[in-house]
């Protein structure tokens, strides 16, 4: 086990004490609060395993206000997992602005973004193999929040189902966008491999470096490419 996954262990279960500790007060929205809870509760434990209450003192708010804004748990997790999706598609964007700026400020405001050239492609894959290699290992991680869900939430019709397909499709859709872009065809077969590629990439971080991860995605996505073209 590297340095950083020891510690890892050690965020996740700090990080969830201290969403369950009372402290003080942060003026952000009881939204948000929720969403914040969920964020360091449902990673770590998972989705079933955390109760609606655990949450609601996490948040240190009361039961009313928790199901004024989220119903059931399960519209919960389909906020938490939207909210996951579109700080994605922020990432993806902020690979196209200059350095040090955000999607908003680079005039990228609509997302998804749309890759429409050699150029952009070339640039997405490279940010998107590094991006992997560092959210793979840092530290707390515990496995892709879509792939987890998908896993405990297997009914096709499910909501939470419904929500980690549609991010499922804009990825898909964005990696097809990069293949297409390369002059290669049809898109999406190559695009499906390198999804794949991306799935497993992100379980490697338990026992690879970032480096490593990139590094290896990047050879591993070059061959898949070049067969195809």
């Amino acid at each position: 086990m590297t340095q950083a996954q020891a510690q890892g262990t050690v965020v996740s279960e700090s990080s969830v004490a201290q969403a369950e500790t009372p402290g003080a007060p942060v003026r952000i929205g009881a939204r948000q609060r929720i969403l914040d809870a969920a964020g360091a509760l449902f990673p770590a434990l998972g989705y079933r395993a955390v109760s609606a209450d655990r949450i609601i003192a996490a948040a240190g708010i009361t039961k009313v206000t928790f199901y004024r804004h989220f119903p059931t748990k399960d519209d919960l997790i389909v906020a938490y997992l939207d909210a996951e999706s579109a700080r994605a598609q922020e990432s993806v964007a902020r690979l196209f602005a200059p350095d040090g700026a955000s999607a908003a400020t680079a005039g990228l405001e609509e997302l998804p973004v749309r890759i429409v050239t050699a150029e952009q492609a070339e640039l997405f894959l490279s940010g998107f193999a590094r991006v992997i290699g560092v959210e793979s290992c840092r530290p707390g991680f515990r496995g892709c929040v879509f792939l987890n869900a998908a896993a405990e939430y297997a009914e096709p019709e499910h909501p939470i189902r419904r929500a980690v397909l549609t991010h499922r499709d804009w990825l898909l859709g964005t990696l097809a966008d990069a293949v297409r872009a390369l002059g290669i065809a049809p898109a999406e077969p190559v695009a499906r491999q390198l999804l794949m590629l991306r799935d497993g990439a992100m379980f490697a971080g338990y026992l690879d470096t970032p480096e490593q991860i990139e590094t290896q995605l990047r050879t591993a996505g070059r061959a898949i490419l070049r067969a195809a073209a």
